[in-house]
């Protein structure tokens, strides 16, 4: 009794402990769920509204609570260094990157930071951060492109070309294999960028031939941007007519472009931004280096006008002090002193423009200085809270200890009651196995058992052809005899033979037995034509006792010649039913007429049968049965029907 009651509260505190661990389990779900979402909503808000979108990073971070998740602490951090990084906030940027990575490391994290890095021109640091990933083969292709790229742009920057190129090369064969389209033209670009640096032109050309030609497959944007990097490319070596018509083309596909005229098509604003009017202004310089105003001073106003429309004050500044320039050239001092003093007042407004830009910088810097520290606060609380649950966990897990030589009787006793249900089991199983094991020996015993009485009359039969000289029908006899008793011998170690085979079994029996008693009997044997003889499998020798019992027992008791009917058909899609139909003296007058012996013969032959049947019931999930009963009320003549599954 004290047993039962040490087990019950076992599994009482088991179940109790599991329910705790499973309401901290949805509490941690719903946290992280909440987390999520607070990092969604920053994503949403990172490009207009800063403020939200460090505030909501902010919310994430505070979400997380004592426990908080590592990798779930690294995703808020990496996107704060997102943030950051998206208004230029490079230092801020790094710093967040290298919490995330400490917080939980992620290939997709260092890359972002050796990025930023590049942007920094910390070049020894990109080697750093991305030279391990090198080697690392887990990673997608489009990541193992970004290292080798930036792995190159490193090496570039240390002014090592043959090393940059040989990165740029490896990413371009990555990008080409797994046609990751987007940087197939940028790395065919960098490299003609390296190139040309050394002054190894004919290499430099062919790559930005390569590079436009990957472009034109993509946007017209992106064609754009490549064709203005070898236009640029030609007005360093003095290509003027050449970089005009390249530039041209790209005014004529910009007009085509559906977005607003002035939309950039560079990933920031700044001064390598591709806008018709930038693209104007460097057209005019190349008409200024070969001394052609006339052709430039369209571009000029063109430039400026688009400008101003635009307010691009640094192009309009620049076109502005260009276009007097060449008014001056010209000797139109008029002009070119109107248009100086338009360069003033757009200078004038420049510095207004500026000194707004930097107040409004001035004031973000203070929002993200407060936020940050808000932030660093909160994970130095989270880690002030770790503490703590860190010192109760360890107070909890003396308390755990000490449960536990408590409770290490009760667990012993249940160990042992689990290891006796085991050994039950197994020493069930064992006793299965024998069962099986003798059902198959029985089986084969049982199949075995011919009866010797058909075996001795068989051999009698013979000796009476030979004494009457019938060598014929001897050796007849005889040899469908010896093909019987093969067949006999071959199925015996079967539990089931196709039906096919059993049937030309059956045939053969009734052959030799109409042979020994052709003036007691005739018989017919029928199988039904819809029945797949192939499909189905029954018991060797199962029916031919049944056979036998008719001949011997019912019909050779006749006084005139009798009928032996058997009919195979379909009972249903996965049955067979097998009649046996005899026209005899029946089982009561039979039973009557035999001698001790043949009593005890019959016996031992049906119990063989009944035998088989429930053996081969157990085995296999059949189910066979048999129905035996008289067909007429006087007794005379018996019926046996055997109904088999499909097997």
């Amino acid at each position: 009794m004290r047993v039962k009651s040490l087990i019950v509260i076992t599994m009482l505190l088991l179940v109790f402990n599991a329910y705790s661990q499973s309401q901290e389990q949805r509490k941690e779900l719903s946290s992280i769920t909440r987390h999520k979402a607070y990092l969604d909503s920053a994503r949403m808000f990172r490009s207009t509204n800063i403020e939200k979108s460090i505030d909501y990073i902010a919310s994430s971070i505070a979400e997380l609570g004592k426990r908080g998740n590592k990798k779930e602490l690294s995703s808020s951090l990496f996107e704060l260094a997102e943030v950051y990084k998206y208004y230029g906030q490079l230092d801020l940027a790094i710093t967040n990157y290298k919490d995330a990575l400490e917080a939980y490391y992620s290939s997709a994290t260092a890359i972002a930071l050796g990025k930023v890095y590049i942007v920094n021109g910390k070049w020894e640091e990109v080697i750093e951060i991305l030279g391990p990933l090198e080697k690392n083969t887990t990673l997608v292709p489009y990541q193992r492109v970004e290292i080798y790229e930036n792995l190159g742009n490193a090496h570039s920057g240390m002014d090592d070309t043959n090393k940059a190129v040989a990165y740029y090369q490896e990413g371009l064969k990555i990008a080409t294999k797994n046609q990751i389209s987007p940087k197939i033209p940028d790395l065919n670009s960098k490299i003609a960028d390296a190139y040309a640096r050394i002054n190894r032109l004919e290499e430099a050309n062919a790559y930005y031939d390569n590079s436009l030609r990957e472009a034109k497959k993509q946007t017209p944007q992106r064609a754009i941007q490549e064709k203005e990097k070898v236009a640029d490319f030609l007005n360093k070596r003095s290509q003027y007519d050449d970089e005009i018509q390249l530039r041209k083309s790209s005014l004529q596909e910009m007009q085509q472009i559906e977005a607003p005229a002035g939309q950039k098509l560079g990933a920031q604003k700044s001064a390598d931004t591709i806008t018709s009017q930038r693209i104007n202004y460097k057209i005019a310089n190349a008409y200024i280096a070969q001394d052609k105003y006339d052709e430039a001073v369209p571009y000029l106003e063109q430039s400026i006008a688009t400008a101003d429309r635009e307010e691009d004050l640094l192009v309009q500044k620049d076109a502005t002090k260009k276009l007097s320039e060449v008014y001056s050239r010209q000797g139109d001092f008029d002009r070119a002193l109107e248009t100086y003093q338009k360069y003033v007042a757009v200078v004038d407004t420049l510095y207004v423009r500026k000194e707004q830009e930097i107040a409004r910088a001035a004031r973000l810097n203070r929002e993200i200085a407060a936020t940050q520290n808000r932030i660093s606060g909160l994970e130095q609380e989270r880690e002030l809270s770790q503490s703590k649950y860190d010192l109760a966990l360890a107070e909890q897990q003396l308390t755990v200890e000490s449960n536990k030589r408590q409770l290490w009787i009760i667990y012993s006793l249940i160990f042992g009651m689990f290891f006796m249900s085991l050994a039950a089991f197994f020493f069930y199983r064992s006793t299965q196995k024998q069962k099986l094991a003798n059902n198959l020996l029985a089986l084969k015993s049982l199949r075995s058992q011919m009866n010797p009485h058909f075996i001795f009359n068989a051999l009698n039969s013979v000796n009476n052809y030979i004494s009457k000289h019938d060598e014929r029908s001897a050796n007849r006899y005889l040899s469908d005899f010896s093909t019987l008793m093969r067949t006999v011998l071959e199925n015996s170690e079967e539990d089931f033979i196709a039906l096919n085979k059993e049937i030309e079994l059956l045939e053969l029996y009734l052959k030799l037995e109409h042979s020994r008693f052709p003036d007691k009997f005739t018989y017919t044997f029928e199988v039904d034509d819809s029945i797949n003889r192939e499909a189905y499998n029954i018991p060797p020798m199962l029916l031919q006792p049944y056979i036998e019992n008719a001949i011997w027992h019912g019909l050779r008791y006749r006084e005139s010649k009798g009928l032996l009917k058997i009919h195979i058909s379909q009972n249903g899609p996965d049955s067979l039913e097998i009649c046996i139909e005899d026209n005899g003296i029946g089982r009561k007058r039979s039973a009557a007429l035999k001698t001790q012996h043949q009593k005890k013969q019959r016996s031992t032959a049906m119990r063989n049968i009944k035998e088989r049947i429930a053996i081969l019931n157990d085995m296999y999930k059949h189910n066979i049965r048999v129905v035996i009963k008289d067909l007429n009320e006087n007794g005379s003549g018996t019926q046996v029907i055997l109904t088999i599954n499909k097997g």
